[in-house]
């Protein structure tokens, strides 16, 4: 039997309206997401205007190059992350992923260099066995084939350290130390990598895997990730 594909449905995956056939958001909702627009050109913090060093990174300048985020992380992009972490949602996550790529593609094309691999943030091991997957690890699998780079297993967890979610940004550094390290030095020297993540929050473990990625020899390590808090109160 011959399918006319053309005769099917495509519903959006947010408010479930009809969209065109080779797009999983319709216009309205695409237009609705938090965009991140004038941000921080290091870490991407959301600022007033784009083409701006935050205070932050005036003051201490971080380990890791650039950060490349397409949205801030506020409704829905919140929920949908949510939903694909700790509720298995899947399909959420590939939607992210495919739109984190499209921006991705869009940033190499004005210039942003391309890395050699992806390195998704490793999960602690206890963490892993609880929720039975790593969202990093989901993403740059998904992110890969879209981008053609690929994605290496370089970064590894050492400790179980206690949830990131509840602490301030001191005790996220302190929490962090010795947590990681890499299953080779070799093959990180003289490397561009890009660390994938979900939500840039403090920068903690950004800055801890761009430092430990620096003293192996990387020349550049960039920060891949879905959405980027506010500062507190903003």
């Amino acid at each position: 039997m011959v399918y006319n594909w053309l005769k099917f449905e495509h519903h959006c995956q947010l408010c479930d309206e009809r969209c065109e056939p080779d797009q999983s958001i319709c216009g309205p909702c695409e237009a609705d997401l938090p965009w991140l627009g004038g941000q921080c050109s290091i870490c991407a913090l959301p600022l007033s205007a784009t083409g701006l060093i935050c205070g932050q990174c005036l003051k201490h300048p971080p380990s890791f190059d650039h950060v490349a985020v397409p949205w801030r992380f506020a409704f829905p992009i919140d929920s949908l992350i949510t939903r694909f972490k700790h509720q298995s949602r899947w399909p959420l996550g590939r939607l992210l992923a495919e739109h984190l790529g499209h921006h991705l593609q869009h940033a190499f094309d004005e210039g942003l260099p391309r890395p050699d691999s992806l390195l998704p943030v490793p999960l602690a091991r206890k963490r892993l066995r609880q929720r039975g997957f790593n969202q990093a690890q989901m993403l740059a699998d998904w992110l890969s084939p879209a981008l053609n780079i690929p994605v290496r297993d370089e970064l590894q967890r050492i400790q179980d350290t206690q949830s990131q979610q509840q602490l301030d940004a001191a005790s996220r550094r302190r929490n962090l130390r010795q947590a990681f390290a890499l299953a080779d030095e070799r093959r990180i020297a003289g490397r561009h990598v890009a660390v994938i993540d979900d939500v840039l929050t403090t920068g903690a473990t950004a800055e801890a895997l761009a430092r430990l990625l620096k003293r192996a020899g990387a020349v550049r390590v960039d920060i891949y990730c879905l959405a980027r808090t506010p500062k507190p109160g903003e």
